[in-house]
């Protein structure tokens, strides 16, 4: 039997039981990431497959009896499910899902939770250990997102190095993200003139550097630049609205047929910079072909979905980024780490379920292992649980949280509790049918006192030479 076939099986077996994967494999054979490390190609033994036929004929229990084989993490007997856990096939566009581009779900989380400012905090103190070389401080956002986090740390940089000239890079694909992170600049030309602000929409791979390595999508790039003329943020916002247009016929995306991510149509580099410091910003300021990285600062918030297997997470994502730091520079990532209230809310929902399946200890050794030779100089920082997790909150009066919940409470608490698990709509459309979701998340509220997310972060830096 080769993996594929395993996996079918165990899929269809969880199915019909109401288990999570990751709970199927930790009863099975003490291992809670069994079908993922078989999705990324992992091999097992003869003798764990027989554990593993053992427990499915042993286990094979009808509905109505699977609450008994259903238990939290931590220990205690799980409520009855509302819904078996859906498990999308390899070839459904489910398994390639990117929750984070639900814009309506998106915003209320950005909106309702204090998740940007605390991980824009926390990118800010990794400053305070760079030591930008001529021309510029550069930093690369690996994925802008609204812009909130970038503007935050904008700010950090203009506070900590407040005349030096800085170019930041950022990669987003989604053309409303570009544009609201757009609205966010002209007090950041005002308050810095001697900066470059360049967004693209290229992949991973070559959006740090600006330059594809296909030379047929190289050829293709769609480069623009804008000059920004004045000395108010008033003048710089009437020319970046004045971007609309182009915007809206070059910063399109499509989904990619292969992975059912989204893919641009047409590759974009934009380039804005103040008129009046050009002289200044010469050697700054990028241009088509050159093809120069070596960043001093890399932020990768929450920049792959957290069900992805390992080896997409470090060949695709971290790995390039860890590439693209310059001389002493240092790429900060930070990702969902579940184990709080959110995840409780979703567990009693579809109990066993765990999106997180890969801390920083998995990635930093799969990126370690990728990049071979070129990581000899990069250190590889996991560091304590005291200095890699850090919190934040729903935001909620005190009285909001009393015996009576209002509904938009319960629904805000349940939309960030699914966004930050990033629960497919398929599954959602089933339960939101029933009304036991908002009793759950009323208990949990209640219980807790509040609504708060744990976030993970890790640290891969470049020795000075």
């Amino acid at each position: 039997m080769n993996a594929q076939e395993l996996l079918q099986e165990i899929s269809a077996y969880c199915r019909e039981t109401g288990l999570a994967e990751s709970t199927f494999g930790r009863r099975a054979v003490n291992d809670g990431k069994l079908a993922a490390r078989l999705r990324n190609g992992g091999r097992i033994t003869t003798e764990t497959l027989d554990r593993i036929r053992s427990f499915m004929q042993a286990n094979r229990v009808p509905p109505d009896l699977r609450s008994s084989l259903l238990m939290r993490p931590n220990g205690l007997a799980a409520r009855t499910p509302l819904l078996p856990r859906a498990v999308p096939s390899e070839a459904s566009p489910q398994r390639h899902f990117r929750f984070f581009d639900n814009r309506q779900k998106y915003l209320l989380f950005v909106h309702t939770c204090s998740e940007k400012r605390v991980v824009a905090q926390r990118v800010a103190l990794e400053l305070a250990g760079i030591s930008p070389r001529p021309p510029s401080l550069r930093v690369f956002d690996a994925g802008v997102g609204d812009g909130t986090v970038l503007a935050r740390v904008m700010r950090a940089m203009h506070d900590r190095f407040p005349t030096m000239p800085s170019c930041v890079v950022g990669k987003e694909i989604s053309l409303e993200d570009v544009r609201l992170t757009l609205q966010k600049m002209p007090d950041r030309f005002f308050e810095h003139p001697a900066q470059v602000l360049v967004l693209t929409n290229l992949a991973y791979a070559d959006a740090p550097w600006l330059k594809a390595r296909s030379p047929a999508t190289e050829a293709r790039i769609v480069w623009h630049e804008l000059a920004l003329s004045g000395n108010s943020a008033h003048r710089f916002e009437e020319q970046i609205t004045g971007l609309e247009a182009f915007l809206a016929e070059n910063w399109n995306a499509g989904i990619d047929p292969r992975t059912g991510n989204p893919a641009f149509e047409r590759p974009v580099v934009l380039v804005i910079y103040r008129e009046d410091h050009r002289f200044l910003l010469d050697s700054v300021i990028p241009r088509p072909g050159q093809g120069s990285a070596n960043y001093d600062l890399v932020i990768a918030s929450q920049p792959y979905r957290a069900r992805a297997p390992l080896t997409f997470k470090a060949r695709r994502v971290i790995a390039p980024l860890a590439r693209a730091l310059g001389p002493g520079g240092r790429l900060i990532a930070v990702h969902s780490y579940g184990h709080d209230p959110g995840q409780e809310i979703v567990q009693r929902v579809w109990p066993g379920d765990d999106p997180f399946v890969h801390d920083r200890h998995d990635i930093l050794r799969a990126v370690k292992e990728e990049l071979g030779p070129d990581g000899r100089d990069l250190v590889f920082n996991a560091f304590a649980d005291n200095r890699a997790l850090f919190r934040y909150d729903m935001h909620a009066l005190p009285g909001e949280l009393s015996e009576t919940i209002g509904t938009s409470t319960l629904f805000a608490a349940w939309n960030a509790a699914v966004y930050v698990a990033q629960v497919e709509d398929e599954r959602l459309a089933a339960v939101v049918a029933d009304g036991r979701y908002l009793d759950a998340t009323r208990e949990v509220l209640q219980a807790q006192g509040g609504l708060w997310f744990h976030d993970e972060s890790y640290v891969i830096s470049r020795r000075r030479h």
